[in-house]
């Protein structure tokens, strides 16, 4: 039997040792193309302490993360100034150190987009928005119709019915920050809805802040609503809306809340919190991407609502229990209504 030399065997050996990497680095960079993200930026478009929405975005992506191996997170607060938002969320990008952005506000998504196309392989979630098409980004929109609808069904039954031994005047109204898509679209035209249901010959008005912040204005313009006889107003102001609770505390008139709870933050006077289940959709979102599951929600907008249960209702509070038993039981089935799916609102995406 004739034995290979020394040299052809060693050649042999190099090249099965030389196509054996090759091998190993393709499937390599396969796997690396499939990954999913391990490292995580909570960007907050404002900062966290006293905004319950982007608290709640913290929370949902702390669990995410604790439940997956191996997973890191950080939280960058970009502050108030929409201006610097883009600026802010490029430097993220150009760290390299992150995989995933998770964030949530509706003015997000065109930032994102505009960030993914210097940074192709990082991935965006955005919470409380709507953007489909865009295969570097998942949007997730809330019902905020019927979560607007229930609060504004809320505020025809206080509006209408005499409360604290005081006569109605048939009136709500919201405070919001500025105009923008889903408040124009969603929230007012529901919260409107939802009151001339409760009353049909209730009054509504608004007044704009300008800003998200401004504490100060906001409870001079909740004032002024109070004064031209507003029964009980719905703040839509991020921080500001503190403002719009301290005016009533010191009118002796009510407020509602929405996104979360908020009887805690001025007892007595909020009357009712319409809540979106924003800690638990992003735990489940982030999730399912961190385990390797997510690839599929890239480019797709979704809409979610009081029937799969991420627009809801928060009844604990004890001013909302301690309404009058003709609005709670009146309130009671339109909320259930909503919760089983027989009364429902379909939505399109913004």
């Amino acid at each position: 039997m004739l034995r290979p030399s020394p040299l052809a065997a060693l050649s042999r050996a190099l090249l099965s040792a030389g196509l054996l990497s090759l091998v190993l680095l393709v499937a390599s960079c396969a796997g690396a193309g499939k990954a999913a993200p391990t490292s995580v930026a909570v960007f907050v478009p404002g900062v966290v302490s006293g905004s319950p929405t982007y608290e709640e975005l913290v929370q949902g992506v702390t669990k995410a993360v604790a439940a997956a191996k191996g997973a890191t997170m950080k939280v960058i607060e970009a502050g108030y100034n929409q201006g610097e938002w883009k600026d802010r969320l490029a430097e993220v990008a150009a760290s390299g150190q992150f995989g995933l952005v998770v964030t949530s506000n509706p003015a997000l998504p065109e930032i994102c987009a505009a960030v993914a196309k210097d940074f192709p392989s990082l991935r965006f979630f955005v919470a409380d928005a709507w953007y489909p098409g865009n295969p570097a980004i998942h949007t997730v929109l809330y019902n905020q119709y019927e979560q607007a609808y229930l609060v504004g069904y809320l505020a025809g039954l206080v509006a209408s019915r005499p409360l604290d031994g005081k006569e109605p005047h048939g009136m709500a109204g919201i405070v919001v920050a500025q105009r923008y898509p889903s408040f124009d679209t969603l929230i007012e035209p529901g919260f409107k809805a939802g009151l001339l249901a409760a009353d049909p010959g209730a009054r509504y008005d608004s007044r704009i802040v300008g800003n998200w912040y401004d504490a100060t204005k906001a409870a001079e313009l909740a004032k002024s609503l109070f004064a031209s006889g507003a029964d009980i107003i719905l703040p839509i102001a991020g921080g500001a809306g503190q403002g719009v609770l301290s005016a009533a505390r010191e009118t002796g008139r009510h407020a509602l809340w929405f996104d979360t709870s908020g009887y805690d933050l001025a007892p007595g006077v909020v009357l009712g919190s319409a809540i979106a289940r924003q800690s638990r959709l992003v735990e489940e979102r982030v999730g399912m991407i961190l385990s390797g599951k997510g690839a599929a929600l890239y480019g797709k907008a979704e809409i979610v609502g009081a029937a799969q249960g991420y627009v809801d209702f928060d009844e604990s509070g004890a001013a909302y229990k301690a309404l009058p038993p003709p609005i709670l039981e009146a309130f009671a089935k339109e909320l259930a209504a909503f919760r089983s799916g027989a009364r429902a609102f379909p939505v399109k995406g913004l």
